[in-house]
């Protein structure tokens, strides 16, 4: 498909979620609160049955949805300025024989204990300055466990980005403690977005300005390796992608050239610099390549595959700037609207003889997620979320775009919904890409609850074939995995 195609194809799917400005008007008065996405929880919600809204869960749809994110922003003697700086909770629903459960604890950190003792807010963060009572003798004293889930062995872990995983028990959620992955290493940093191989191996990046230590796991968790690169620049990484041959790390313009608390005062953005892409063979990081792009912002980027000729594509959610990540993150939690247009779906593709090309969808969409079975392999679809009505500054619709048609199958859940990242869970004995369900999460925000849906994966518009309703909404999450009974 050329571009122009793409592009016109990609434009009716976004048709598909759109609203006219009378429906906007009439549902912005029914639609509910959205700081309820942001509000804090109290205390750890004990497992709860879920009620069904509609719909019959499918019979082989089996196993538990682990989802972490902030969920404690506010206390007496200061807040958090920043959404990313609340204190990581994480949530299993769990689905079996049709029925649904839901449970929600804290995780126990030094940071939270911190906070506690001092009845507010004084660990420093993304966007929240230190403040007296903080401890600070490492990584992990300021580490919240807020971002992300990954399942080592029998075991989760929750995941921040400058500091270790944390351990927690899957059918507890009770905090195991800090995984120190090798005794040298301990407080080291571990992005909250690892690659994991069709095998279960996996990669990951740790951070030091111009440094990283790129960690390669077994399935089990345990360590294989730890290996120093250096990198052309200090930039901000949030997430990187891999092939089953090579690491993909995206080097945006938003650097780190000097040290300040919190740690986005320590960032700058230059787009003079244009955007670095850099390659590096699994086997041998002395094999590696640099490509150049044009300047642009991003958190989350798709898994990437090779084509015989070398070529290598990945999906991106991108934006002009970091403006959401500087100004956005501390509105939201202060229930301010946020300015600015929201991240779009774009194809990158590196081509063999050093071009970059960018298809942009103009799609809006974030959290990109793909069939895990094709990690690093060719593939043409991901899902993510995408703007529906444009009454609050949260995403409204799930979409799954084509990469290869450039179709996007999307279903809007309505200006009375925060929708949550959806996962792709594989159908037990299916072969081929998206051969199963997504499972996701909302907040209900006229109902004041949380919601668990689960789609035909290849049917998204059709709307859930599921849903089941909490006692309870619980703020919005991250990013979150289905590990199957």
């Amino acid at each position: 498909m050329d571009r122009r195609s793409f592009l016109s194809t990609a434009a009716a799917g976004i048709a598909a979620v759109a609203l006219g400005p009378d429906v906007l008007h009439a549902a912005a008065a029914s639609a509910g609160d959205w700081t309820l996405g942001v509000a804090d929880v109290e205390a750890d919600i004990p497992r709860q049955a879920l009620r069904r809204l509609h719909g019959r869960a499918p019979v082989a749809l089996s196993g538990t949805l682990f989802r972490n994110g902030p969920a404690k922003f506010h206390r007496p003697g200061g807040s958090a300025l920043h959404w990313f700086d609340g204190d990581g909770m994480v949530r299993a629903f769990r689905i079996d024989e049709g029925q649904a459960s839901l449970a929600a604890r804290f995780l126990d950190t030094p940071k939270r204990r911190a906070d506690t003792a001092a009845n507010g807010v004084v660990t420093p963060g993304f966007g929240t300055p230190h403040r007296k009572g903080a401890r600070g003798a490492n990584n992990d004293d300021a580490n919240p466990a807020n971002i992300s889930v990954m399942a080592a062995g029998g075991e989760m872990w929750a995941l921040w980005e400058s500091g270790s995983p944390m351990g927690f028990d899957p059918v507890t959620l009770e905090t195991k403690g800090f995984k120190t992955l090798r005794p040298d290493l301990a407080h080291m940093p571990f992005l909250a977005h690892p690659r994991v191989e069709p095998g279960g191996r996996v990669w990951n990046l740790g951070l030091f300005g111009q440094k990283a230590i790129v960690w390669r796991l077994a399935p089990d968790g345990a360590l294989e390796a730890a290996e120093p690169i250096s990198l052309p620049r200090a930039s901000y990484i949030h997430d990187f992608t891999a092939t089953a041959r090579h690491l993909v790390i995206v080097l945006q313009p938003w650097i780190q050239d000097r040290f300040a608390m919190p740690y986005k005062d320590s960032l700058s953005w230059r787009p003079d610099l244009g955007t670095q892409i850099l390659v590096v063979d699994k086997g041998d990081f002395s094999k590696r390549r640099i490509f150049e792009a044009p300047p642009f912002f991003f958190f989350h980027l798709g898994d990437a595959w090779e084509e015989a000729d070398g070529t290598i594509r990945f999906d991106a959610a991108l934006d002009k700037d970091p403006s959401f990540a500087i100004e956005g993150g501390a509105a939201i939690i202060t229930g301010r609207d946020v300015a600015g247009a929201d991240p779009a779906m774009a194809l990158v593709t590196l081509r063999p003889g050093g071009a970059v090309d960018i298809t942009r969808t103009g799609q809006s969409g974030e959290f990109p997620r793909a069939d895990p079975r094709f990690a690093g392999l060719a593939r043409r679809r991901t899902v993510h979320l995408t703007r529906g009505a444009d009454i609050h500054p949260l995403m409204q619709a799930v979409a799954v775009t084509d990469w290869k048609t450039g179709r996007s199958d999307a279903y809007d859940f309505g200006p009375g919904h925060i929708v949550e990242e959806m996962v792709f869970v594989p159908r037990p004995g299916g072969e081929a890409e998206f051969d199963g369900w997504l499972v996701g999460t909302s907040i209900n925000l006229a109902a004041r609850r949380t919601e668990l849906h689960a789609f035909d994966a290849r049917r998204v518009a059709a709307g859930p074939l599921v849903s089941w309703a909490a006692g309870v909404a619980l703020p919005v999450t991250f990013h979150g995995l289905f590990v199957g009974a």
